[in-house]
């Protein structure tokens, strides 16, 4: 025999329901507010001046996806507990955050993934002047792109690491769309501006769509949308939300060769991030001129189990044929292993600097449609 089926509500009991959720949301966003203000308080106590910390931010933000059962969508709590965040620093200080801009740019939509809308955020001219601000302290945090799953790694900012003494503490995922936008039809368009590294990822779909039209770089994918707006026959290459910025259709979405064309930015500042346990360090090597260097800089972390990411060299511009290696690594320099690995690594090299030891993204996402269909409001 079956027990008694409970009884069915009506629309309005369910949207009762609700709004009795919504204000239960609201008591507890006020009750968290408070509480984070009183934290704030006793970082001002102990003499610390910065209110965001990356390495708690992803360990709250694990730990909201972990205690989910999966009913409400993982990315958007995620971006809902960002918010959260970063609506409680605001109330203290929010942090200032500079990143290649102009607005609507991927630089842009990484900031407001990792900081919220509620931080103030600027953009700059290049990655040389976010560096410069980081390092006068003009802002708390610089974000800079480092590399693209399609293109590599962007060089122009490695060198950086090599003048100034800035550390990295965190890193962004982001995966990136590229749309063409116009306000011409497709069969009209004779020219298309963008930046490099978009015509680079959607070479494939260019060849078989528009395979005669001119390409003109710029600085910047929202300054495409903005220079071919109320040109005849001309489009741009860029984001959805430089679209929306510039109200220009999209004429044709996701136009990305590769699918999970995904690009990394790191977080940098003059401050360190404690370990989260879900870790990785970058470091900075010059070896010496002799044979088997290259091996002898690996067997410490290879004796050692510790798993390398990612190996890059780039000229010193010191030297002809000087050599420093950036080197990605699993794991916190407060690890015993990996302090005993650069320990070695150290003793051995010519020039040797860490970094930074920060937390690893949580996961590769669909991050970015979720910040654009939210996003519009801040223009």
């Amino acid at each position: 025999m079956t027990g008694k089926q409970p009884k069915k509500l009506t629309l309005d009991e369910l949207r009762a329901q609700i709004d009795e959720l919504d204000h239960e949301l609201v008591r507890l966003l006020d009750k968290r507010a408070e509480v984070a203000r009183r934290i704030g308080e006793a970082k001002l106590t102990e003499g610390k001046q910065r209110f965001f910390d990356a390495s708690r931010q992803k360990k709250v933000l694990q730990s909201a996806l972990d205690a989910s059962n999966g009913e409400f969508p993982g990315e958007s709590l995620r971006n809902v507990f960002v918010e959260i965040m970063s609506g409680c620093l605001a109330r203290e200080k929010p942090p200032t955050v500079g990143y290649l801009g102009p607005e609507a740019t991927y630089s842009h939509l990484a900031s407001m993934s990792e900081f919220g809308n509620s931080a103030d955020l600027r953009p700059f001219n290049s990655i040389l002047d976010v560096f410069i601000a980081t390092d006068r302290e003009w802002i708390d945090y610089g974000v800079v792109p480092i590399e693209n799953s399609t293109g590599g790694v962007i060089h122009s900012t490695l060198d950086m690491f090599l003048d100034y003494d800035l550390r990295i503490c965190s890193e962004i995922f982001l995966r990136i769309h590229q749309n063409l936008i116009s306000r011409n039809p497709m069969e009209r368009i004779k020219t298309i501006y963008s930046k490099a590294e978009p015509f680079q990822q959607c070479q494939i779909w260019l060849r078989e769509n528009l395979p005669n039209v001119q390409l003109i770089e710029v600085s910047a994918t929202a300054r495409g949308v903005e220079m071919s707006k109320d040109r005849d026959y001309a489009a741009a290459i860029g984001p959805a939300l430089a679209a929306r910025k510039y109200n220009v259709p999209i004429l044709a979405a996701n136009i990305e060769d590769m699918k999970d064309n995904t690009t990394r930015f790191l977080v940098i500042s003059k401050q360190d991030s404690p370990r989260t346990g879900k870790d990785k360090t970058s470091v900075m090597i010059s070896i010496k001129d002799k044979p088997g260097a290259l091996f002898d800089l690996l067997k410490p972390f290879q004796a050692r189990g510790i798993n390398l990411t990612k190996i890059e060299s780039r000229p010193t511009r010191r030297k002809a044929w000087d050599l420093v290696f950036f080197v990605d690594l699993e794991g916190h320099v407060a690890d015993k292993p990996i302090a005993e690995a650069l320990e070695e690594v150290r003793k051995a090299a010519k020039s040797f600097k860490i970094m930074g030891s920060y937390p690893r993204d949580i996961k590769i996402t669909e991050r970015m449609e979720r910040l654009e269909q939210t996003a519009g409001d801040i223009f």
